[in-house]
């Protein structure tokens, strides 16, 4: 790998950073109407849509909520939306749109499909284009897509109100922020992306097979269907989960270069927003572009040494004398720099879709994707779950802040008390209690060890992918893992619903705490919570909590399939 090529994948990272950020001023604005129920020239449209709506569902959207009456309506409708999509994936076989004639999913495969795309995880277990019906597609998986999404930034907004609130109970109300959301923020910019899709080569129609005579002269069946709107909000909405098997490597998904750099800044849009949407919600965006920057710093700092490891080649063929860059399990229409890139970035959101396989990567190129759902997915993150979980860290690092300077701690205006931290250091645990905990009993159990495809410290790392991935709801694996079976599909159902509710039900117990307490105003004891010195302490709070608690299994899985690696053995 020669040093101008190196120093092209660091530039390509920058480039796309410097994109990233000059989108979350426009992004946050947009979202930031829609968080103030403002009037749009979209409402021209699509107001009497969302009026139909309440009329029909019986919702007033000027009652508002507390907390606990949030998060009830939040949890029921979750409930509801699991019901009805494993219903729709059990009866696939009598359903329309089946020109294949597919059967019905099993009741633990469609159990596990129903938690994925409800949870904003889109974990996939199966091949879509082999056992998924056109109809189940896009009204069992494609509808919550949107859904889950809108869910997530529904939290994320009365978060900010119990930051940007005071001396009252009210959040707003689920539904108009459910509602509002879909219509004018994930449709509309989802139509204009799926025709700039469709116009790039995606396809779009209720066809099933269209026959393609190859160069040898036989005929190959070729499936197709309604890709382009699948993918349009899978990636925007920060969903992952793709109409194919290869997800964003196949050529009907991600077809060219150009659409491969859209489609990892897509990823990015509405969640760098949120921060700029933040900033302006707490009457300072100060406050969000600094959260924005710790970010970024953490994004640049993983997607760099992710390119620097996949630069550097696969060690085992260092022995046999063969150099260059790992192009193993990547597409040469994008090449490992862009390969690199999207795995940092579909990791650092919630996001999945993957246009390499990471089970190939290097040992130390795959620890960056793993790392980054490790911390929780708050590097940009998931529509909405990215910068809640993101203000979770900051109670916390604000809290330590406090004890070094001996005073209550304040974060944009509120005092942070016990109730607070606790409830972030509550949310904070799921993760490595559940991706731990679930990895320890799968490594222990016959049913759990027959999963892995490879042995010793990869085998260990594929089964760390999964949980890691199912806890985050991030939905990318590490492919060698045989997850189809009753026994994963139960135990990564779980994963996937503990770690997306465990971390919303405190996060609004924390915005109804906050929303009723007084502004502060900042005074001369007050700790900064704008500059250098504040982001530094926010990544590094992120890092030592992250850093410490899975530093242990990184060691037994990637680190050591590095070391045995660059000795020239093999499992």
């Amino acid at each position: 790998m020669t040093s101008a090529t190196l120093a092209s994948g660091f530039g390509l990272i920058l480039v796309f950073t410097a994109l990233v950020a000059l989108m979350a001023k426009p992004f946050g604005l947009w979202l930031f109407a829609v968080y103030e129920g403002r009037t749009t020239p979209l409402h021209r449209v699509l107001g009497p849509v969302e009026r139909a709506f309440y009329r029909v569902a019986g919702v007033n959207p000027d009652q508002e909520q507390d907390w606990r009456q949030y998060a009830v309506h939040l949890m029921l409708f979750q409930v509801v939306t699991v019901m009805f999509t494993y219903a729709v994936l059990r009866l696939q076989g009598s359903l329309p749109m089946n020109p294949r004639g597919l059967a019905g999913l099993s009741p633990d495969g469609a159990m596990n499909t129903a938690i994925a795309f409800v949870t904003n995880t889109n974990w996939q277990w199966y091949a879509g284009e082999t056992v998924l019906s056109n109809l189940s597609q896009m009204l069992g998986l494609t509808i919550h897509n949107f859904l889950s999404a809108a869910t997530g930034i529904a939290v994320a907004f009365a978060l900010f109100r119990g930051f940007a609130r005071a001396e009252t109970r009210h959040l707003g109300n689920f539904w108009a922020d459910l509602t509002r959301v879909t219509l004018y923020v994930l449709l509309p910019a989802c139509i204009v992306y799926a025709l700039y899709l469709v116009a790039s080569g995606v396809p779009q129609t209720f066809a099933s097979l269209i026959d393609a005579k190859t160069l040898e002269g036989a005929h190959q069946a070729i499936v197709v269907g309604p890709v382009a709107s699948q993918e349009a909000i899978k990636m925007l909405g920060t969903n992952g989960g793709g109409f194919y098997n290869a997800n964003s490597a196949h050529p009907f998904e991600n077809p060219t270069a150009l659409v491969d750099f859209v489609q990892m800044l897509s990823i990015f849009a509405l969640g760098a927003g949120l921060t700029y949407t933040f900033g302006k919600a707490v009457g300072n965006t100060r406050q969000g572009w600094a959260i924005l920057w710790a970010m970024l710093l953490l994004f640049v700092a993983g997607a760099s040494f992710a390119w620097w490891r996949e630069a550097a080649g696969n060690p085992m063929l260092h022995h046999l004398g063969v150099m260059g860059a790992n192009m193993e399990g990547k597409e040469v229409r994008f090449g490992a720099a862009a390969s690199a890139l999207f795995a940092a970035v579909t990791t650092a959101a919630s996001c999945g879709a993957v246009n390499a396989m990471h089970d190939s990567f290097t040992a130390l190129g795959g620890l960056v994707p793993l790392f980054n759902m490790q911390l929780g997915e708050i590097v940009i993150g998931g529509v909405g779950s990215g910068i809640y979980g993101f203000l979770l860290f900051a109670v916390l690092a604000v809290f330590l802040a406090g004890l070094m300077v001996g005073r209550t701690p304040e974060y944009v205006g509120k005092k942070v008390e016990a109730r607070e931290v606790k409830l972030a250091v509550l949310a904070i645990v799921i993760l490595p209690l559940c991706i731990l905990g679930l990895t320890a009993v799968a490594v222990v159990l016959p049913a759990g060890l027959a999963g892995p495809l490879a042995k010793g410290p990869h085998g260990f790392s594929e089964i760390l992918y999964a949980f890691t991935s199912a806890t985050a709801n991030n939905g990318s694996a590490f492919a060698g893992l045989t997850a189809g079976t009753p026994f994963y599909n139960g135990l990564l159902g779980v994963a996937m619903w503990l770690g997306r509710f465990l971390v919303v039900i405190p996060v609004l117990g924390i915005a109804g705490s906050l929303a009723s307490r007084k502004h502060t105003p900042a005074g001369p004891g007050s700790f900064p919570t704008t500059g250098g010195l504040w982001i530094g302490l926010l990544v590094a709070t992120i890092l030592i909590v992250g850093g410490l608690t899975f530093l242990p299994s990184l060691a037994l899985g990637p680190v050591a399939d590095h070391l045995t690696g660059a000795a020239g053995l093999l499992y």
